[in-house]
């Protein structure tokens, strides 16, 4: 890649992601916020492992031993997975499909597992605009891990420092600082768009 690359998150940064939906689609709302707000099995922990590359087969059948109450719920989310893909983050989008029509190299960092991966390609086209998409799942690290990034770094062919990054997670914008990239916090698209102009990008200011 000649010129410098932007690497992008992409869940609730250009996808939003939500898993109320599809654990409830199979047990309701009530359930569902239950179960994924229970701090004793943390859900966001447990997903977590499946985003480093733990077979989600496992991960069910450990979490249904431990939980057995949870059991229809563990098994809802990944049955009814796509309902936990929002839709695309509209500006987001935008900001992406600039950056491609002018020539600008867009590669994306993102956990998520390798089994559910297939989901959003199949459904958003704007992952069609990316060169390179380096899926934790994948790779068998995650964000904030050290290892994914100099997984990154060796997809891109050259050293991070400086090199523009966009997520929502405090903890990888932390990790990525770490590893030298120019790590912008995703809050808004506006906001997003702002700070890339700021770095000289080629977008339109809002």
């Amino acid at each position: 890649m000649a010129a410098d690359p932007v690497v992008f998150d992409i869940g609730n940064v250009l996808v939003r992601w939500d898993p109320v939906p599809a654990v409830a689609a199979s047990v309701g709302d009530e359930r569902a916020m239950a179960f994924l707000g229970d701090p004793e099995f943390d859900f966001l922990a447990w997903n977590h492992l499946q985003d480093e590359g733990r077979p989600w087969d496992e991960a069910e059948r450990v979490a249904r031993g431990a939980f057995p109450h949870y059991a229809d719920e563990i098994t809802a989310y990944r049955v009814n997975f796509e309902a936990s893909l929002v839709g695309e983050i509209e500006g987001s989008v935008a900001i992406v499909q600039e950056l491609r029509d002018a020539g600008v190299p867009l590669v994306a960092l993102t956990n998520w597992s390798a089994e559910l991966f297939g989901h959003a390609r199949a459904r958003f086209e704007v992952l069609e605009a990316f060169d390179d998409i380096v899926v934790s799942g994948e790779e068998g690290c995650a964000k904030p891990d050290p290892r994914i990034f100099e997984v990154l770094a060796e997809r891109l062919g050259r050293p991070l420092d400086g090199v523009v990054f966009t997520d929502d997670s405090p903890r990888n914008i932390l990790a990525a600082g770490v590893a030298g990239m120019d790590a912008i916090p995703f809050t808004t698209p506006e906001d997003l768009r702002g700070e890339l102009v700021d770095r000289g990008l080629p977008l339109a200011r809002a």
